[in-house]
């Protein structure tokens, strides 16, 4: 059976993945098909983009001092020495090891952006219900967008400062599943905004945010943006 056409199939085992419980001979081969299957892929990313965020408001577990005993017994670590050093001190010390690392660790520097954002106390007191990061084609974070329900708000606020033209604006816009884009208002190059949060732009209604560069003052048309998508991101409830 090819699971690529089953898409209830791939979008629970896309979550079970992400989450961590798909485990044995269905990890591994859920793990072969990955890298030439774009339709995986893609349903991995959003599960992704839905779960990551949430990790800010779960509580830390620190774990006992056996779970590192544990380790070391299964892997060896005390026995497999280099040059009298533990195999892992020399990984821990080595340039390769880092650089190792690195790769892996861009897959959540957008989140750790987000929650350096979140604890600045000039932008949120609480915890926000809605949440977007918003990145540009090369997948790098751009501004995020918080949204308060209770108050109707939403802060917009620019990681990455942008340059405008002077006869340009930014424009955010909630993308619905059905129908035209949604102007949310105008944004910051820099900095941060509040806007209004109409109730059409929860994340039920509109599951994506994009910002447009558009002429001076937004969007000429009553119907959606005119100019290119320079940043988007999906909108999730938290």
């Amino acid at each position: 059976m090819n699971i690529q056409d089953n898409e209830i199939l791939v979008d629970k085992l896309a979550a079970e993945y992400v989450l961590g419980t798909l485990k044995g001979g269905a990890r591994r081969r859920f793990e072969s098909i990955l890298p030439q299957s774009m339709v995986l892929r893609r349903a991995v990313a959003e599960w992704e983009d839905r779960l990551l965020p949430m990790a800010e408001f779960s509580r830390g577990a620190q774990p006992s001092a056996g779970v590192w005993q544990a380790i070391v017994r299964r892997t060896g670590l005390e026995q497999r020495s280099v040059g009298g050093r533990s195999l892992w001190q020399t990984l821990w010390n080595g340039l390769d090891f880092w650089r190792t690392l690195g790769i892996g660790s861009t897959a959540v520097a957008a989140i750790l952006v987000a929650v350096l954002a979140l604890r600045q106390p000039e932008i949120v007191t609480t915890p926000p219900a809605f949440l977007a990061m918003l990145s540009n084609d090369q997948s790098q974070p751009i501004a995020m967008v918080m949204g308060d329900p209770k108050r109707h708000t939403m802060t917009v606020k620019v990681l990455a400062s942008q340059t405008v033209a002077a006869d340009r604006s930014l424009e955010l816009w909630a993308v619905p599943k059905q129908g035209n884009p949604r102007s949310l208002g105008l944004v910051s190059a820099d900095g941060s905004i509040t806007l209004p949060m109409p109730e059409s732009a929860t994340p039920a209604s509109a599951p994506v945010l994009a910002v447009t560069l558009e002429p001076k003052g937004g969007s000429p048309k009553a119907d959606g943006p005119t100019g290119p998508v320079v940043f988007k991101g999906a909108w999730l409830q938290v």
